[in-house]
């Protein structure tokens, strides 16, 4: 029992490194006060409309600059020290809350500037994730990356629960002003942490950014299966069961108004449970297969979230969910981490943010325009049962992806980046 006890302990080795360090730091900052106004501009818009559509229309005004940005950015990641890229989209995100807060103070709030704060940041963010994402494995050995990408799932989860909770209370209490302005000051204790970030330089004859450099990495994404069915897989469960944009129509549907803030830190709570007991990640190696299984689940969950009669077991499934898809991109992070070799990682990741960061961006304005069609549950519970059939098929269709394994996959071992600091 006590072997098996040890055997969910978090593995803490990459905290050994300063740098990951200072970067788990800037993201449980970061992301805190990320998540207030990911609870303020949702509550905002349905003081401001009271519209399920104009709720979902968010994600439609981020996924276009997500998607350009995301594929220049990735390219970006590959010709220039990823530390600076970060470093300045950052500061370019702190100016875009300030606007919020401004706008927020008028007598009357424009409900425009909502769309394009939000059109700006998903722009920022597109260019500054891939060097984030390429940036890690210059910082931890190979050996280490799966306890790096469950550490990595804790920075954002630390912020992800404590911010819906604080934005919960802060749009309720003090007004949706002071949410944006906590949001903003946390930008600014982000960028102190991340200044003091060694360089990461560019791989020796690293390409310029280009439509062309684009082209070879997405070429080699396509030789990939396994990279293919961590794409497609995370797409369909992201685009078809993120209910997300409708957190304040089924606090409402739940006369539990006072739960807003819980509903948004469920997702990241359950994701933290799984981190905290990760140690096991490392014995399992049919990554493919994880990766289906665990989005199997996340569906299922969300489609009994649709049914929940009460808050108390809708947050449960929600807990549930959220472990589940922390399942999923810890193995899908893994895959990506241990097997593209570092000039490319840039680009590859690049990619990968499209494939996590599109499906629930889209996923918003699906929801809000079924929920407008058939009602906010049947949104819910039809959104979650396509989603486990759309894994279903992806199991069936992509069958390299299912039988990947870590010890014998032909790209196993990609080739091993200069570590920037010890």
């Amino acid at each position: 029992m006590l072997r098996r006890l040890r055997h969910l302990r978090m593995d803490v080795r990459p905290l050994r490194h300063r740098d990951f360090r200072l970067l788990m730091g800037s993201g449980v900052v970061t992301m805190f006060g990320s998540y207030i106004t990911i609870v303020a501009v949702p509550f905002q818009l349905k003081q401001l409309t009271g519209s399920y559509v104009a709720v979902g229309a968010v994600g439609v005004v981020e996924l276009v600059p997500m998607v350009l940005s995301g594929l220049w950015g990735g390219a970006i990641a590959d010709a220039a020290d990823r530390r600076r890229v970060i470093l300045w989209c950052e500061a370019g995100m702190a100016a875009c809350t300030g606007g919020l807060v401004l706008n927020a103070l008028l007598p009357h709030p424009a409900v425009w500037p909502l769309f394009v704060v939000a059109g700006a940041v998903a722009t920022l963010d597109g260019l500054q994730r891939p060097s984030m994402d390429a940036m890690i494995p210059r910082l931890i050995p190979r050996d280490e990356q799966t306890a790096a990408n469950a550490l990595q799932g804790i920075r954002y989860q630390i912020g992800a629960i404590a911010g819906p909770a604080a934005g919960g209370v802060l749009v309720t209490t003090a007004g949706v002003p002071a949410a944006y302005a906590v949001d903003a000051l946390t930008f600014l204790a982000s960028i102190a942490l991340l200044l003091r970030l060694r360089p990461v330089p560019p791989s020796a004859g690293a390409e310029r950014p280009s439509l062309a450099a684009i082209a070879r990495g997405a070429r080699y994404a396509w030789s990939r299966p396994e990279l293919l069915g961590t794409y497609f897989v995370d797409l369909a469960a992201m685009f078809l069961a993120m209910p997300m944009a409708l957190y304040p129509f089924v606090a409402d549907a739940l006369h539990a108004r006072w739960a807003l803030g819980l509903l948004y830190a469920a997702l990241p709570f359950g994701a933290m449970l799984v981190s905290l007991t990760s140690g096991w990640a490392s014995h399992v190696h049919r990554h493919g297969l994880a990766v289906c299984l665990a989005a199997g689940v996340w569906g299922a969950a969300v489609a009994g979230f649709g049914l929940a009669p009460n808050i108390a077991v809708a947050l449960a499934l929600l807990v549930v969910a959220g472990a589940a898809d922390m399942v999923s991109g810890l193995f899908r992070s893994t895959i990506w981490n241990q097997t593209i070799p570092d000039h490319l990682r840039g680009r590859l990741a690049g990619i990968e943010l499209l494939s996590y960061s599109i499906g629930p961006t889209a996923g918003q304005l699906r929801a809000g325009l079924m929920a407008g069609a058939v009602g906010l549950r049947p949104a819910i519970t039809a959104g979650g049962l396509l989603c486990v059939g759309a894994v279903a098929a992806c199991t069936v269709l992509m069958p390299g992806f299912t039988r990947y394994d870590e010890r014998t996959g032909p790209h196993h071992r990609a080739e091993e980046p200069q570590q920037t600091a010890a």
